[in-house]
């Protein structure tokens, strides 16, 4: 999908200010349309039966089923389409429920990191082309979890797995962490053999080493 192409976007979310705030949000963004808007999960399976979309935008806890369980019943009909998850809670570990070989294409944002129009925008175009992405504030505030490959990076090697995490290209983590394209590509060499996420040939790294960041860290405050 190139970046001209309009993102066909379902938002599901219960909350109705909330709902409309996002449909705003995607209706007046150029690049983006929104194709169904649905207030519980009964509602998104007869609108997501009708209409052809190319990302879901989906409240994880639905009044009457689970935005993940949705996610996957849309991911069965259309194979292509990505998934943004939302949830008032650090629920990303819900994303360690896909088999390997379907976690292309789903993010996970907090309804309460404050995610930016801009960031909220890049994750459904992302989800879109088979990327992923995860709250960068959520990232922030997790630790590698004492023992695991993780633990093993140095601090700038997990910086570097973090921004992977957050969906940022290699040119963006460049910018953000000062250094060339070149350096970027070296470093993440290093990341993905520390992490083994070559061993599974089929899964893009990249995919494989955001999951590993939500395996392997934990939010600061747990135990480690």
């Amino acid at each position: 999908m190139h970046e001209t192409t309009v993102v066909r976007v379902a938002v599901v979310e219960d909350q109705p200010l909330f709902r409309a705030l996002l449909d705003d949000l995607i209706d007046s963004s150029e690049g983006f349309d929104l194709v169904a808007s649905a207030s519980d999960a009964r509602e998104a399976r007869r609108l997501l039966h009708a209409e052809e979309v190319d990302v879901a935008l989906l409240d994880i806890e639905l009044p009457d089923g689970n935005g993940f369980e949705l996610g996957r019943e849309l991911r069965r009909r259309h194979p292509r389409a990505g998934v943004v998850l939302l949830s008032g809670h650090d629920m990303m570990e819900t994303l360690l429920g896909l088999p390997p070989a379907e976690r292309a294409g789903w993010s996970y944002l907090s309804k309460t990191s404050a995610t930016s129009r801009e960031g909220l925008l890049r994750a459904l175009r992302a989800s879109a082309e088979g990327a992923n992405v995860l709250d960068p504030a959520l990232l922030e505030r997790r630790v590698p979890r004492r023992g695991s490959r993780l633990d093993a990076l140095t601090p700038r090697q997990l910086a570097a797995a973090k921004l992977v995490a957050a969906g940022l290209a290699n040119d963006a983590i460049a910018r953000e962490m000062g250094i060339s394209a070149h350096s970027v590509d070296n470093l993440l060499n290093v990341v993905y053999a520390s992490l083994g996420v070559r061993e599974h040939p089929d899964v893009n790294p990249r995919v494989a080493t955001a999951l590993a960041v939500v395996e392997h860290a934990v939010p600061e405050r747990s135990i480690r």
